[in-house]
Formats: C-alpha cells, structure tokens, sequence
C-alpha cells in the first residue's frame, strides 16, 4: 500500500520533496497539497488549507515546508490528528517552544522526521561509516566549511533567526552525526562584512564556531554567505588513526593546465544542485520509517541539540566568551 502524503508549502524545497515521491517513490503518494501562493500547487492532486490538509482523512503523513513560524503550530496539530510529520529545520526559533512541542509529539505517539538532509548525502555517509568502523581512531578533530554562493533575500533574512539557526544549524547537527558525540562548549565569532541585505537585517554573514565534544575532542566550523565562486561544502575528520575528508563536487573533474597555470571548474552553484540526491534519500527514509521498516534516522531531539548549539553560539558572540550548551534557555 501506498503511503498517503499531504505537503504544506511548495516553495523550493516543498517542490523538491514533491518531485522526489511523485517522479521517484513509488511507495508514496501526494494526495493534497497546501501553499498560500495558489500559482504553485501541483495540477491533479487536491489542494486546501493546512488546516484542511492535516485533517484529511485519507493524509496519513505530513510534509511541513512553510515558513519556520509556522512549524511547530502545525507540527502540533498533525500529532493531535495522529499524522507522521517530516518537517524541515528548525521546529522552531525558541527552544521553550521547541521543547513543547516535542512534548505533544510524545504524548500522541507519532514519527517525526527533521529535515537535515545531509546527513544523507553519500559522501558524508561515508565519512561516518569510516568513523563508525574505527577506521579513523579515536576522533579528535572535525572541521567543516559551509558557504553559501549569495545571501538570501531580505524578507527571508528577518523571520529566519539568523546565520546559526537557519544556515549553520546543518553544520552543527553534521559535526554531531559524524562524531556521534554531543557538545558541550560553544564558541563564537561573527561579523557583517559583505554588506547589503543582510547587514539591513541585521544579521551576520561571516562566522567562526569552535564546539568542543564531551571528551574534549572538538570541531571548528567556517560559515560565509557569500562565496563567489560557488557553493563551498568540505568537511575533514581526523583521528588517531587517520584523516578522511569530503571535497566540493563540481560539474566536472577535469583540470586544465597551460602556460600560466591551471583550471578547474568552480563548485556546484547552490543546495538544490549540491544535495539533489540527498533529499531523496532523505524522504526515502522518511517513508520507510513510517512504514515500520527502520527507525528514524534523524528525530526531534537531533533538532532541539542543534537549536541549542545554535543558540549558545548566538549569546556567545553577543558575550564574546564560551557559552555552555543549554546555559540560556531562549
């Protein structure tokens, strides 16, 4: 049997997750979909409210991909109405209202799915399976760049909570995958340097995050919101056994060397190209936990540690000191 799926919001990543189970998943099926701009529902699947959608009697898991405000509201109603949720990061911009609504989520018993694909990219899996199988030793050090091309639009830069909760978020859930330790210690360093929107929203575009791990062993994360030449992913896990290390994927591989030097293609231009297979094999395993086939590979309480590590870096630039994971409760 088909699993019934309703979708809430068809921007970019609502569109991606729409095009992944109808072109690609055959065990799903989108039975309705919302969205406030009407221009961007799909043709031939039923459209409504959210409202409407998660009370859908025949809808029996929920794709949230709206704006962030909205989240956990909605999240909460699928788990009142008994529906599965995978909603895309972060649940919320509050770590009270975070809490509560993994709360409701515990109390009607649903799956809930967080929506750090990255976790899925191959590559990166195969950089934990090394660290996982004692290939690298005992890890002492990660270290991940994470750059985006261009800044986002203004409208979004002022209801996204900022470079660390809505950008570097990815990255401090990746550094808890790859590890497979929690974090402690946050410290922060930020600045606006490019100017432009994100400096009219009063955001930052340019950061340094060191995070130190339970056992003292630590990870130091660069984040740019402007990388002309493209979308900059690496990360870099060393040990006592070794280094292994994931480099941007580009268009091509080739390289060609003349007279007064050397070429190469510049990285994949953003996320959409970068992580495409990623999100499907993100929901694919979405659709199979909720199928009862394996258990979810990404919940709620990886969401609430990353909101958390993303907070204490918050404060700790605004105090310019380290700040203990959990030390503000925002």
């Amino acid at each position: 049997m088909q699993l019934k799926i309703g979708i809430i919001g068809l921007g970019r990543i609502g569109a991606i997750h729409y095009n992944n189970i109808t072109q690609q998943i055959p065990e799903a099926e989108v039975v309705m979909a919302a969205d406030v701009r009407h221009e961007a529902l799909p043709p031939h699947v039923q459209v409504g409210t959210a409202e409407q959608l998660i009370s859908h009697p025949e809808v029996e898991a929920v794709i949230i991909c709206s704006p962030t405000d909205t989240h956990a509201d909605y999240v909460e109603a699928c788990a009142r109405a008994g529906k599965h949720v995978f909603c895309e990061k972060p649940l919320d911009l509050s770590l009270v209202r975070i809490r509560q609504t993994l709360s409701v989520v515990q109390q009607h018993g649903i799956k809930l799915m967080l929506g750090f694909n990255r976790r899925f990219d191959a590559n990166f899996m195969k950089l934990r399976s090394l660290v996982t199988e004692g290939k690298i030793g005992d890890t002492h050090l990660v270290k991940i760049t994470s750059r985006d091309p261009e800044p986002p639009s203004l409208t979004y830069l002022r209801s996204s909570g900022g470079l660390f909760m809505d950008m570097a978020i990815h990255d401090f859930d990746m550094a808890r995958y790859i590890m497979g330790k929690e974090v402690v210690q946050v410290y922060a360093a930020a600045a606006t340097l490019t100017g432009g929107a994100v400096a009219e929203a009063g955001d930052i575009d340019t950061a340094v995050v060191t995070l130190t791990f339970e056992d003292g062993s630590m990870a130091v994360i660069d984040n740019s919101r402007r990388a002309v030449y493209g979308y900059d992913q690496r990360l870099e896990v060393f040990g006592s056994k070794g280094m292994a290390l994931v480099d941007n994927n580009k268009p091509d591989n080739h390289v060609y060397y003349h007279g007064s030097g050397a070429q190469s293609s510049l990285p994949l231009h953003f996320f959409m190209d970068r992580y495409t297979t990623s999100y499907l094999t993100e929901m694919q395993a979405f659709i199979k936990a909720v199928r009862g086939e394996c258990e979810l590979p990404v919940g709620g309480e990886d969401g609430l540690k990353a909101a958390l590590i993303a907070v204490a870096a918050q404060q700790s630039v605004k105090e310019n000191r380290p700040m203990a994971v959990g030390e503000t409760a925002v």
